[in-house]
């Protein structure tokens, strides 16, 4: 039962998660990972099938935020360092 639990704590966490900020969402996930995934396999998760197909979903569409998150905040970082040396060579 304990197991049970924990699978669907980290399931509404999951679905909290999802409804946040673009940043919030991002340091969110990391949490999330850290503390559902590090020690636990995916397999570890004890729902019925609905559950896991929600779990799944969320995490897969979460895996690609993450992605587009990563690529905007490279491209933020590119445009900062480029005003930096602009401002530096003025």
């Amino acid at each position: 039962m304990e197991r049970r639990d924990w699978s669907l704590k980290a399931l509404s966490e999951l679905v909290y998660i999802d409804s946040l900020d673009s940043y919030d969402k991002a340091q969110a996930l990391v949490r999330w990972n850290k503390d559902y995934l590090t020690s636990y396999k995916i397999t570890d998760f004890d729902l019925p099938l609905q559950d896991l197909e929600k779990l799944s979903e969320l995490f897969f569409k979460n895996i690609d935020f993450l992605k587009e998150y990563r690529k905007e905040t490279q491209n933020e970082l590119k445009q900062t360092q480029m005003l930096k040396e602009f401002a530096k060579n003025k």
